[in-house]
């Protein structure tokens, strides 16, 4: 691979071209991509030239966690999601939610670990393997080309047979090229909506009974549908007090439970990035970055609160991952970028002033 740095545009420019030529056998090299993007606006390096080193094992966690919604039923039928008779990631993803006691539910991922650690662990496995094996040797290459174009990572130690023993010689790990991961990081808003809609374009193809008809195929894939967050409301009533997080009005009682950090731009359902607000508040944030004043707060609260109602509820807090995707969504913006500051309210960013947060080592 070359040292030298693309540019942030002809980066997303050549990763939408490699997408856009041929057609793909199975959505695999969508989620690896997907997974690729949230890692790296959670690792963003202080250095935006910097290699980072991205263990596999943690791609496959994403991916899980991308598919964990999808195979539940739709219309009352399993969306494929690979033209191939053997759907690996899928079928690891079904076989936790079984042994879990889940099964078309709409217990989180993070549950299913607790309540079946093995077979967690085994699907963990399955997956990395899946992915070492097939979309990330596949995601730099035209088809038809015999070599790949490394512009994302040096991948000549991965093909179709690759073993764990090979994977570990290496450190389970690719490495994204200088500059790759602070770029995706700022093309996340304008890669992500273009990688769901391919997506759907796959799974409307590859499943005949999706005709355009059929409602919201999208929120079944990406979460426009979203877990249940109604678990959340009265608990953190109760913590936290039914007014808005916003503007401290009192809330009504079914108000919406909103995500600080936008769902749109990475889907962090934890409950350090959950928080009640009114409908006014919520309607007018919409999927606008918060000030950064809000997500100090946000982070100020009481953590062993935050814990306890964790355990209450069986619902992640995920506050590491939150902090870490804080500090990279914001790095990724230029300042002065508009952010959202209340109904009718904005400011703009101001990367000079501190936050303990945006000083965190993203290792």
């Amino acid at each position: 691979m070359s040292e030298s740095r693309l540019e942030p545009l002809l980066l997303g420019q050549r990763v939408v071209a490699i997408l856009e030529t041929g057609l793909r056998t199975a959505t695999y090299k969508l989620g690896s991509l997907m997974a690729l993007i949230d890692y790296a606006i959670e690792h963003v390096p202080d250095d935006p030239d910097a290699s980072v080193e991205v263990p596999i094992p943690d791609l496959a966690q994403r991916v899980l966690e991308l598919y964990w919604r999808q195979v539940r039923p739709f219309a009352g039928k399993e969306l494929r999601q690979s033209t191939q008779a053997r759907a690996r990631i899928p079928r690891a993803a079904m076989e936790l939610r079984a042994a879990a006691g889940i099964g078309t539910g709409g217990a989180s991922l993070a549950v299913a670990a607790t309540r079946a650690p093995t077979v967690y662990e085994k699907a963990l496995d399955e997956v990395t393997l899946c992915l070492a094996q097939q979309p990330l040797q596949r995601l730099q290459r035209l088809p038809g080309a015999t070599v790949s174009d490394c512009f994302l990572f040096e991948d000549s130690f991965l093909h179709d047979h690759v073993s764990r023993s090979t994977l570990r010689a290496h450190g389970d790990s690719i490495v994204l090229g200088p500059g790759v991961a602070t770029g995706l990081a700022r093309l996340a808003g304008l890669l992500k909506p273009a990688l769901e809609i391919m997506w759907v374009e796959d799974v409307r193809r590859m499943n005949r009974f999706l005709d355009e008809d059929v409602p919201d195929v999208a929120g079944h894939l990406f979460g426009r549908e979203r877990i249940s967050l109604a678990s959340v409301r009265e608990p953190f009533k109760d913590a936290f007090g039914a007014r808005c997080f916003y503007c401290d009005l009192p809330l009504a009682v079914d108000n919406p439970v909103d995500h600080v950090l936008p769902w749109s731009l990475l889907g962090i359902d934890g409950l350090a990035n959950l928080v009640l607000a009114c409908r006014r508040c919520n309607g007018d944030k919409r999927h606008s970055l918060p000030a950064t004043s809000i997500v100090d707060r946000v982070l100020e609260r009481d953590r062993d609160v935050l814990e306890a109602i964790a355990a209450e509820i069986e619902w992640p807090t995920q506050f590491d991952r939150v902090v870490a995707a804080a500090r990279g969504i914001y790095r990724s913006q230029p300042d002065g970028s508009v952010t959202w500051a209340g109904v009718r309210s904005s400011q703009r960013l101001d990367l000079a002033f501190p936050h303990w947060w945006l000083d965190i080592d993203p290792r």
